[in-house]
């Protein structure tokens, strides 16, 4: 309600009381002249209810004050009872059950005095209990209008909260994905071109001595590319999927042949345990690991001649790729870019990676990731 509703409930209780006491309307009461005071006590009354959401206690002293001086004073009718009886609600429903209840008992005390002392009658009589029930239920009626806030206020900070915390999540994932697809980016692209460069490499050191051989260099260069290129569809595909792990799972370990192609550099894979089907999103990391792990390889192993890929099969996926060539001092030393995108890939799935020199100066990296349901 607002304050203008206020005044015009005051100006209308004022109006009820004034008019009711004139021509005895409402239940009987004092039966004395209205007079000038009479009027007084009507607008004291009337600005108390209108005043009575800002100063909630005041108003129902102010209120309890006037209805005592009119029993007091004899003046007709009893309908200026109303304003105690609208205080007494309005603080229940404003501070709660507790000042309430205060509010009520001090407004059932001014009631009994005013029978015992103003009009002379017994503690319980009945217009005792006509008048405390009435002041008891306006208590209560407050009392459970301002639960009702309250529980409202409540629902609705909840649902706020709520929200909030769905959008953040929503951000959170929002950034992860698009981590999840940079780091997919990057290892596309980092194979892919350290594969061309290699190839390119070859085609140029043979071209003249072994075209045939350049030839099959230039073919390889564009198959490569073929399957980069379809990689990197396939992953900026995976935005506008609901499922960035299935979207993006371009790579498998069941594709692992097709990445062991080094020239001058042999490759031996050793699958240790039963070779079961593991999860997609362990599948999927595993391949990349793997995967960035012959990149650095390509570009940093210099003079390298074997690799060992071991994948071992059990409560956990081991995977150990190691070479034996002469690190470069660049950046896939442990402090790498491409390492810490592996390790970051193996921590998400609750796995380790390790990676370091070799004690004949090659490189190892070294991963377990937990094969479990959660991982799917």
């Amino acid at each position: 309600m607002t304050r203008a509703g206020d005044a015009a409930m005051g100006a209308g209780l004022v109006l009820v009381v004034l008019v009711g006491g004139l021509l005895e309307l409402g239940p009987p009461g004092p039966s004395g002249p209205m007079g000038p005071g009479a009027v007084v006590l009507a607008v004291v009354a009337g600005a108390a209810t209108a005043l009575r959401r800002r100063f909630p206690v005041g108003c129902l002293a102010v209120a309890d004050a006037a209805t005592f001086a009119w029993f007091h004073l004899d003046y007709q009718g009893r309908l200026i009872t109303t304003a105690p009886l609208i205080g007494c609600y309005t603080l229940a429903a404003r501070r709660g059950w507790r000042a309430g209840v205060a509010g009520g008992v001090l407004t059932a005390l001014c009631t009994l005095l005013t029978v015992r002392f103003v009009l002379s009658g017994d503690w319980f009589t009945d217009q005792v209990f006509n008048a405390v029930p009435l002041v008891a239920a306006a208590t209560a009626l407050g009392a459970a209008v301002h639960s009702h806030r309250a529980f409202a206020r409540g629902a609705r900070d909840w649902a706020e909260r709520l929200a909030e915390a769905r959008s953040d999540q929503a951000r959170r994932q929002a950034a992860e994905e698009l981590l999840e697809i940079a780091r997919e980016l990057h290892d596309v692209f980092g194979h892919t071109m350290a594969a061309i460069s290699v190839q390119a490499g070859v085609a140029v050191h043979v071209m003249r001595r072994r075209p045939e051989q350049a030839a099959e260099a230039l073919n390889t260069i564009k198959r490569i590319s073929d399957e980069g290129l379809a990689e990197v569809h396939v992953v900026l595909g995976a935005m506008r999927s609901e499922n960035l792990c299935t979207a993006t799972a371009t790579g498998s370990l069941a594709r692992l042949d097709g990445l062991l192609d080094i020239p001058g550099v042999r490759v031996e894979l050793t699958r240790v345990g039963e070779n079961r089907t593991v999860p997609v999103t362990v599948d999927l990391a595993a391949y990349r690991i793997v995967q960035e792990s012959l990149t650095n390889v390509r570009r940093h192993a210099h003079g390298a001649t074997r690799v060992r890929i071991e994948l071992t099969y059990d409560e956990r996926l081991r995977i150990v790729v190691r070479d034996d060539g002469r690190p470069d001092g660049t950046s896939t030393t442990v402090g790498g870019n491409g390492i810490e995108g592996m390790r970051a890939r193996a921590e998400k799935l609750g796995g380790t990676l390790t990676a370091a020199r070799t004690a004949d100066e090659g490189f190892e990296v070294r991963c377990e990731l937990p094969i479990r349901k959660d991982n799917t």
